[in-house]
């Protein structure tokens, strides 16, 4: 009994950092994401309906309910209304759409914005320097399409920011990597803000068309350094432009 008092007598919980208890939503979460991802309800599957799962872990509907759009939330099941849920198929894009709640509201600050500049930054270098190292004649020919309709747009502010952004989608589907792809998809709304602002300068659509001929350059000669240099360079030149923009062409 002695030894049990002096066991008892070393433990002391701190009350800074008390032991929080699960909620039971957060149980049958934890569960069914063990039960998904092991493979035992695979994609395509249904879940027990609401009542069933209320019986089977003795809890009320709203424990379920929550449990069941947490699992939403994290793109494992889809929800329709009167219907069980049902065990979706993994995918990158609904990985990455996760992120875009929070990533709007961070760019909501101009501290975000320049984060967000120089992630795409870091992003796209990357992404110039691999398609430079693995495209294709096939991947080439398309990349190439893309600048002439980037060209083509000169002067249509509207067509050329469009046509801006699906040139820089094709570096990211030479990378045939899902998250690459998904990345720039959940972005692009970012991307078409960024260029609708930065081309009001005068010239910035014949520079930013100049810098696209030279990272598809760089890229048809296979030369990682120069496309990973000319990605630079233009993402810097945006990035004057966008802030001079914002500041009234001062």
């Amino acid at each position: 009994m002695a030894v049990e008092n002096t066991r008892t007598a070393r433990y002391q919980p701190s009350a800074a950092h008390p032991i929080k208890r699960r909620r039971l939503s957060d149980e049958i979460l934890a569960e069914f994401e063990r039960l998904i991802v092991s493979g035992i309800y695979a994609p395509g599957d249904l879940l027990p309906s609401e009542r069933e799962l209320m019986e089977r872990f003795g809890v009320g509907r709203p424990a379920i309910r929550e449990a069941l759009f947490s699992l939403q939330k994290n793109g494992l099941v889809a929800l329709t209304s009167g219907a069980r849920a049902r065990v979706t198929e993994p995918s990158a894009d609904r990985v990455i759409s996760e992120l875009t709640g929070a990533a709007r509201y961070f760019l909501s600050t101009e501290e975000g914005e320049r984060a967000f500049q120089d992630a795409r930054m870091f992003f796209e270098v990357g992404l110039a320097r691999n398609a430079a190292a693995s495209a294709t004649k096939e991947d080439i020919t398309r990349l190439q399409k893309a600048l002439r309709a980037n060209e083509n747009a000169i002067g249509d502010i509207e067509e050329f920011q469009r046509t801006d952004v699906a040139f820089h989608a094709e570096l990211a589907l030479i990378s045939r990597n899902p998250i690459f792809k998904a990345i720039h998809d959940a972005i692009e709304a970012w991307l078409l803000q960024q260029r609708r602002v930065s081309l009001m300068i005068p010239g910035a659509l014949s520079e930013a068309h100049g810098y696209h001929r030279k990272i598809f350059e760089a890229i048809a000669a296979h030369q990682p350094d120069r496309a990973g240099e000319a990605m630079r360079d233009h993402l810097r030149s945006v990035a004057k432009y966008y802030w001079r923009a914002r500041q009234g062409h001062s």
